[in-house]
């Protein structure tokens, strides 16, 4: 928690307890309601220091601090009811001393209210859609073609219209019988689709013709995924607008998941230029490579001696795990043939030469369950994340009247100019502006706030237009708006929200009001823990202990030998000396004071002063003790017994401390009522 209270200390306060025990129903989110008002079949059970605290109030902390299911005990119920009553109390106390005005107190519950309300700002039904809907496609891979027509996403209304006529008309010769990948090749803006040549140490790359190959979920933006995946085989989209622009999607195949794969491959690279003759030179060439392998030949050697992939040839040529969508199409179809870890796939040409791959392990996608934390992950850092907290906002708008005055937002147009773009507009340009922009319930929003958001928010585009700049800035400030007009009426909304924070407020006060009354004060009270040690020194007894050394090996002989010695007479230290030299033979020799439960051996000799018989304990060591001394059972010393004695302690000054409470507060309770309970 906030500070590192050993256990013994906080499990013997109620303080402790019950802040562990608000964190823990948060963490397992075991929230409960407690009555919005009192009513007729929920009388008031208690009132500690002039709160009333009804039956379900009470009720409801019990049942969800006690085992559930567990029928009600009368003592139980007694018990709880007394250690409730001195919560409240401590409670109570620390609200009349201030403590919860301290800025680190507000501070500290500000941040747990926030981790609290996050789960309000998030539509969990939309997220769950999108999290199965997730999953569903990873467990396919999608083979497309695309053509792209660029188009800035600040483009004006000319600009776009123009991009979606001029990608119209490449759709329209698709549909009347050209070929999709003629036409990227010739017009697409994606400059993948066409052969580039050699740039200073980039080699020469010969176009894919529009085909990006393999890809699953999140592995392009949201929208190019949606459009794909809801696409039949073999049939072209309508135009798809994205951050880069217009495209059109050709579904060319639809497959069950690769998952993740390691293969090794054997790779003949075709040369620069490679003329006819070089292709088929080269494909008898990896014939003859694949048909040794099946004729048993190694693996390993081959690779070694005739991969042109050198980087990988020395480890077998084993590549890095990847998916579907890290290797060209051909290489993946290749992989696709090959079902058992060592088996090995027929020549595969790619745009790179032949291959000849190896499965070495697969990972399939996993259940939906074990898939979960990965799909969250990636969903978290998603743009389709968005759509989750845009439903919060539009049903917040719907329930509260959201309206909008377009003429208001756009008289901005006239006091917005292009110093936005630098971060030099000054708010003053807006001077007198205060009317409203929009409305949310009983609140008003006004130009001037507005203008001071946007003074805040200048903008760094040089691509934007005033008038664009003005509409999406106005979209941000609603949205954060109506975001803060619900959070400010959480409690309100959600009764269990409202007890949960009053929860955290309560443990928080607690916790601090307990720490500097009794953890630190029975830390830091060394006089009193003296004298509390001197009351009740007779409270911490040894019991029966020897005065012994303990003399120990797993070397039976070496401790028949130390056993001779000692009958001798000889001192813990000539016996330790007598074996010193023999850096193969390990003994012990400990003298201390023991009790029977110290040590296995111990608790088996015969108690009397002299030598004890060789006994051998249950870790197979062998052993005997010399007793010098019998002793009677006495007090610990407080340094012997410090962690139970401070605890016990604590438990002191809390009772204490109780005590004075009771008396300061005044407590009812209501018989009938509890009687009711029992």
């Amino acid at each position: 928690m906030r500070k590192n209270y050993d256990k013994e200390k906080r499990s013997t306060t109620f303080a402790g307890m019950m802040f562990m025990a608000f964190v823990t129903v948060f963490l397992t989110g075991n929230f409960f309601t407690v009555a919005k008002a009192q009513k007729q079949d929920d009388p008031v059970l208690l009132n500690i220091a002039g709160e009333d605290i009804t039956k379900s109030e009470f009720l409801s902390v019990y049942q969800k601090n006690n085992v559930e299911g567990e029928v009600l005990d009368k003592k139980s119920l007694e018990d709880y009811l007394e250690l409730y009553i001195n919560f409240k109390l401590k409670v109570r106390e620390a609200m009349d001393l201030g403590l919860d005005t301290a800025a680190s107190f507000r501070n500290e519950l500000k941040g747990y209210r926030n981790q609290l309300a996050k789960p309000y700002f998030i539509d969990e039904e939309v997220n769950s859609e999108l999290l199965h809907q997730a999953y569903d496609r990873k467990k396919i891979d999608l083979r497309v073609s695309h053509i792209l027509i660029k188009l800035d996403k600040y483009a004006s209304p000319e600009d776009t219209l123009a991009a979606y006529e001029k990608i119209m008309e490449l759709r329209n010769r698709i549909v009347n019988g050209e070929d999709f990948n003629d036409v990227a090749e010739e017009a697409s803006e994606d400059p993948s689709a066409r052969d580039m040549p050699a740039r200073g140490f980039q080699p020469a790359r010969k176009g894919n013709r529009g085909d990006i190959g393999y890809f699953s979920v999140f592995d392009m933006v949201y929208p190019f995924e949606d459009a794909a995946y809801n696409q039949k085989v073999g049939e072209v989209t309508m135009p798809v607008r994205t951050r880069f622009g217009y495209h059109l999607i050709l579904v060319k195949d639809r497959k069950p998941a690769l998952g993740k794969v390691q293969v090794a491959h054997l790779f003949l690279q075709m040369p620069k230029d490679a003329t006819a003759e070089d292709s088929t030179r080269l494909e008898q060439k990896a014939d003859s490579l694949y048909q040794a392998l099946v004729n048993g030949a190694d693996w390993e050697e081959l690779v070694n001696e005739f991969s042109d992939d050198k980087s990988s040839a020395k480890n077998g040529g084993t590549l890095p795990w990847f998916g579907a969508s890290r290797m060209v199409p051909e290489f993946i179809d290749g992989v696709r043939t090959i079902s058992d870890t060592g088996e090995i796939s027929k020549p595969v040409l790619t745009s790179y030469g032949w291959h000849i791959i190896k499965l070495v392990d697969r990972k399939p996608v996993g259940s939906y369950e074990d898939e979960l934390p990965d799909l969250k992950q990636s969903l978290a850092k998603d743009t389709r994340s968005h759509k989750s907290k845009e439903s919060i906002i539009r049903r917040v708008k719907a329930e509260n009247n959201y309206k909008e005055f377009p003429e208001a937002v756009g008289a901005f147009n006239q006091v917005i100019d292009s110093t936005i773009f630098k971060h030099k507009w000054s708010i003053e340009k807006a001077t007198g502006m205060d009317d409203v922009v929009f409305t949310l319930g009983d609140e008003k929003y006004t130009q001037k706030q507005f203008a001071e958001y946007i003074s805040t928010h200048q903008s760094i585009s040089s691509k934007e237009t005033i008038a664009q700049f003005i509409d999406l800035t106005f979209k941000k400030f609603v949205d954060e708006k109506v975001i803060e007009y619900l959070d400010s009426r959480l409690e309100e909304i959600y009764p269990e929200f409202k007890a949960l924070v009053n929860e955290y407020r309560d443990g928080i006060l607690l916790f601090e009001l307990t720490d500097e009354k009794v953890w630190t004060a029975a830390i830091k009270d060394t006089t009193g823990l003296k004298e509390f040690y001197e009351e009740h020194k007779n409270d911490y007894m040894w019991g029966p202990r020897v005065d012994a050394t303990l003399i120990t090996s797993t070397s039976a002989k070496t401790v028949k030998k130390a056993h001779e010695l000692a009958h001798k007479g000889k001192t813990d230290d000539e016996i330790k000396e007598a074996f010193a030299s023999d850096s193969l033979v390990t003994i012990n020799v400990v003298r201390k004071k023991f009790e029977k439960s110290d040590n296995d051996i111990i608790g088996e000799i015969e108690w009397k002063t002299g030598v004890s018989k060789i006994v051998k304990n249950s870790d197979g060591q062998s052993g005997f003790a010399i007793i010098h001394e019998l002793l009677q059972p006495e007090p610990k010393q407080l340094d012997e017994a410090r962690g139970l004695i401070t605890a016990d302690y604590q438990n002191y000054l809390e009772k204490k401390w109780i005590e004075q409470l009771r008396k300061k507060y005044p407590v009812t309770v209501n018989k009938e009522v509890l009687s009711e309970i029992k």
